[in-house]
């Protein structure tokens, strides 16, 4: 590690689905570079004040973000992250979880899933990618938009832990590891909805070379196990490839 290495610090904002594994990358990293990580959370999408976009767009500090593909190609076209930058990090399904010891519903086909919606009093997504695809594409493609929209709320999945909503529909790495959650399985295959989380550099980041140097970390190889544990894949490399928005 160089001197100018460990007086460096970035500046990541991170969104909750990559979360659970960035926690288990990164002191390594810091370990290794002496470069200090100041992490900030943000969701990927969304009309929060606080969505990782908003926070850009008021002037937050960044060096690093670390986001949904879809939120990635949005900050691209704003010109506010570098894309040449882009580095995809892992997937994750779309999945079901209830509180634990509650009877877990069948979800096992497209039938089933529709039917779990319907006989739920209350379920909640975030306000994000993920609830995106539920709200614009796949309530409507199973007929239940309306029916759906009376019983939903973004309450996150620690709010199915405590009992205050019924079911939680999320990426598999926002479910895996939160106490008092089971997590009851992905979506049938032909409803699946696969989250892409990706990396990029902050347009006038004042560290480029450290940035740099934490995207290649976070996409080594040597972090499967991570990943895994984190309810996450390693995807096929790619890079500044626009994503398929699922609306």
């Amino acid at each position: 590690m160089s001197s100018n290495q460990s007086m460096t610090t970035l500046k990541v904002i991170a969104s909750g689905g990559f979360r659970a594994a960035y926690q288990m990358i990164v002191p390594e990293f810091q370990r290794v570079t002496g470069i200090t990580v100041m992490t900030g959370a943000g969701a990927s999408q969304g009309s929060s004040p606080n969505t990782i976009g908003a926070q850009l767009r008021r002037g937050v500090p960044a060096d690093v973000v670390v986001m949904s593909r879809e939120g990635i190609d949005e900050l691209i076209a704003e010109g506010r992250l570098v894309a040449q930058s882009v580095v995809d990090l892992a997937t994750t399904p779309t999945a079901v979880a209830i509180r634990a010891g509650a009877a877990a519903p069948d979800i096992s086909s497209t039938d089933a899933f529709k039917q779990m919606l319907l006989n739920a009093k209350s379920v909640s997504f975030p306000d994000s990618t993920t609830g995106f695809y539920l709200v614009k594409t796949l309530f409507p493609r199973l007929g239940i938009a309306d029916a759906m929209a009376v019983k939903c709320s973004n309450k996150g999945a620690a709010a199915v832990a405590r009992g205050e909503v019924e079911i939680a529909i999320r990426p598999a790495s926002e479910l895996l590891g939160v106490p008092g959650l089971c997590c009851v399985g992905p979506l049938p295959a032909e409803l699946q909805f696969i989250s892409v989380f990706s990396a990029a550099i902050v347009n006038g980041s004042n560290a480029m070379d450290a940035a740099k140097q934490l995207i290649d970390w976070l996409a080594l190889a040597n972090h499967s196990i991570a990943l895994r544990k984190a309810g996450m894949e390693r995807p096929e490399r790619r890079q500044i490839a626009p994503s398929t928005s699922p609306a």
